[in-house]
């Protein structure tokens, strides 16, 4: 199928199957080695003060509903008025 060959075209089919190979092995590796910028990520990892007052006043600007609310309501046929549970 193949010729064989002989001596420097030997050298560098080896040569190149072989860089091929390590590059092949070492591209993931290498991927995974990196942790995004080297050093302490120390102002990503703080977590910002949270102002109490503001959250309490944001709770309280939140209306009451006027009914109970059903997820379940429409998948349920309409109760009659008549009937009510005991």
């Amino acid at each position: 199928m193949f010729p064989r060959l002989r001596g420097k075209e030997m050298d560098i089919k080896s040569f190149t199957i072989a860089a091929v190979i390590l590059a092949l092995v070492a591209t993931p590796t290498l991927a995974q080695g990196r942790r995004g910028g080297g050093g302490g990520d120390t102002k990503a990892e703080q977590k910002p003060k949270v102002d109490e007052k503001a959250y309490k006043a944001a709770l309280d600007r939140i209306p009451e509903p006027k009914e109970k609310y059903d997820p379940w309501g429409v998948t349920k046929p309409a109760a009659d008025p008549a009937k009510k549970p005991k």
